[in-house]
């Protein structure tokens, strides 16, 4: 399958550059994709979609400051830091070309980094002289939040770019279809007997680096870090058991749960379960014709064209529909009437739902 079908022209002018407030009053498109039914509504009616047996998934990974400003010598260098990686940590530097291998970038409060090496992919490989912990200190004090280049102001209060249950730090861009969950909602849900489970998957190069290849099989995927813990692992299972859904919040939980429960049936040491607990790095690029283990319904947002996400998202859609490419078509004419009903797109837009 080809990169470009699954481009579609988005004017300007939809990309949302501010949070709605409340934020469960953001716009929801409901997918039917089995019966290929369009419907509009808000987001807080959400509860008209889940029911009790039901379990939710979000992905509780918190976004840490991770721009931030180096020099090299006089120059001034935006260091974009990814993840660590043992000793080192893997960034993105701009601008790199004049990087090179041995080079000390300094910063603030006497703190330095060595350029270990500079990778095919345009990453850079460079070793701090502080601890991680520190270097995650350091960011938070002197970084910027990373919200992406299409936003052209960052919130003045960084919790417009945190979902409201975040709480492990390592993510440089938000699982932003958690954005329209509020704490009030979150306990309408488990009043109608809703469960709500956490998964971690640390946002990286994996979810928003461009497909740039011909044909979409050619992508490479970097990894990213999840996890999914014991009791998350056994109340999926019981739900499944149970015959209730899961509906997996954004395309890093749906990531985070289909790698799990492929890697379990790869290894075939389950005893009958889909999940257990893992904690580790992926790689999964789903794609249309993949099958779906774990995740019955998905909520997430509107995503870039030619993204590996609209491609996750047309993946999941063609599950449903059961007919070659007609989850792609059913996605990019939901994206079309998007357009036309002035929804908001990307991290700070409405949101669908598909079931």
């Amino acid at each position: 399958m080809l990169t470009k079908d699954f481009y579609y022209d988005l004017p300007k002018e939809c990309i949302a550059q501010t949070p709605i407030k409340p934020r469960d009053h953001s716009k929801l498109m409901i997918l039917n994709c089995a019966k290929k039914e369009i419907k509009h509504g808000k987001f807080y009616e959400i509860t008209d979609y889940l029911h009790a047996g039901d379990l939710l998934v979000v992905n509780n990974s918190k976004v840490f400051h991770a721009r931030l400003t180096g020099y090299k010598k006089d120059k001034p260098l935006e260091i974009f830091l990814l993840r660590p990686d043992n000793e080192n940590w893997i960034v993105l530097i701009k601008p790199g070309k004049k990087i090179l291998k041995g080079d000390v970038i300094n910063f603030e409060d006497n703190i330095n980094a060595k350029v270990e090496t500079k990778l095919d992919d345009g990453t850079v490989i460079i070793n701090f002289n502080i601890s991680h912990e520190d270097v995650f200190n350091f960011a938070e004090k002197y970084g910027k939040i990373p919200t992406p280049p299409y936003v052209k102001t960052a919130p003045s209060d960084t919790n417009d770019y945190q979902t409201v249950y975040a709480k492990i730090t390592g993510s440089v861009a938000a699982p932003t279809a958690g954005f329209h969950f509020t704490p009030e909602l979150l306990l309408k849900l488990r009043d109608m007997g809703i469960k709500i489970a956490y998964v971690t998957l640390h946002v990286g190069l994996g979810t928003f680096r461009p497909v740039k290849t011909e044909k979409i099989e050619d992508h490479k995927i970097h990894e990213e870090w999840i996890e999914i813990n014991r009791d998350t692992a056994k109340i999926v299972n019981e739900t499944k058991r149970n015959g209730g859904k899961i509906i997996a919040v954004g395309t890093t939980s749906v990531r985070a749960l289909e790698s799990v429960a492929r890697k379990n049936i790869n290894h075939q040491n389950t005893d009958g379960k889909i999940l257990e607990e893992f904690s580790g790095f992926t790689n999964l690029f789903i794609k249309p014709g993949d099958d779906f283990k774990v995740v019955d319904v998905m909520i997430t947002n509107f995503h870039l064209p030619e993204s590996t996400l609209i491609m996750l998202v047309s993946a999941f859609a063609q599950s449903k529909i059961n007919q070659e490419d007609e989850g792609r078509k059913f996605v990019l004419n939901a994206y079309q009437k998007a357009i036309n009903n002035d929804y908001r797109f990307y991290s700070f837009g409405d949101a669908m739902i598909l079931f």
